[in-house]
């Protein structure tokens, strides 16, 4: 019992050195080819830090800019709202219809899964670059493509979690003769209603650092503000931006925990 044992341990040891040495040659292969060099950029590092600490610390004057900062931030945070909250609606409706347990079926499902895998695997910044050659740079562009991308990662999930969670119930209501609608509102959205809030809740911490990103390209919010500042070599104005990003980031997330252990 003991040499099986040892033979067990020996063979996953081993197999834990090759998936290490595996990673370590692909490493070195692909940094060969791109022309990467690992210890200079290690050595750089302190470098970095020191530049970034010399110049991204904020200023006593970059805080006579808190009141644009906190008014771009405020929309930026708001339209990630407007789009995750919308996207979880729109996306909950697909979800249903495309469900294996309570959906239509056939061509629907298809469509849906389809959909949704399509939305959901186009980057966020690419639907942006898409979207800009429609409707420019405005508000309605970020919303749209936040809403695009949380609309396929959203249906992809409430899929996952209707199909896991409303299977009995599903099978309980239709014994007793209830219809397609009283299945859906009795079954599904009681037993799911605590994962689609909280995937909405998630959605809305990622779409609010998505956001950022995209308003450097849509010229909207605080990406723009952030991106101006930048521009124009002003890093302490920049470096409070990024600080207000990040109390931003951290008290979603805390209300979004909150939230969660009320809700779970």
């Amino acid at each position: 019992m003991e040499a099986v044992g040892g033979q067990f341990f020996r063979r996953r040891s081993l197999s834990i050195v090759a998936v290490f040495l595996v990673f370590v040659i692909a490493n070195a292969l692909a940094g060969g080819y791109v022309g990467f060099d690992f210890v200079a950029s290690i050595a750089d590092i302190p470098a970095g830090i020191a530049w970034m600490a010399s110049n991204f610390v904020p200023s006593v004057e970059s805080f006579e800019k808190i009141g644009q900062i906190l008014s771009s931030l405020g929309s930026t945070v708001l339209v990630s709202i407007a789009a995750s909250c919308t996207a979880a609606a729109l996306a909950f409706v697909f979800a249903v219809l495309g469900s294996r347990s309570v959906g239509i079926g056939g061509p629907v499902s298809v469509a849906v899964r389809a959909i949704a895998s399509l939305f959901r695997n186009i980057p966020v910044v690419a639907w942006a670059f898409i979207l800009l050659f429609s409707f420019k740079q405005s508000e309605f562009t970020g919303f749209f493509a936040l809403f695009l991308t949380s609309f396929g990662y959203l249906t992809r999930c409430y899929l996952e979690s209707i199909d896991e969670v409303s299977g009995g119930s599903v099978e309980a209501l239709r014994a007793t003769g209830a219809g397609y609608f009283p299945i859906v509102a009795q079954a599904v959205v009681p037993m799911s209603i605590t994962s689609v809030i909280s995937w909405v809740l998630y959605m809305i911490e990622t779409n609010i650092r998505d956001a950022t990103l995209i308003g450097i390209l849509t010229g909207t919010g605080i990406g723009f503000v952030f991106d101006l500042y930048y521009k124009s070599f002003r890093y302490d104005i920049a470096g409070l931006v990024i600080v207000m990003i990040v109390i931003a980031v951290i008290v979603c997330e805390a209300v979004s925990n909150y939230v969660r252990r009320q809700i779970i």
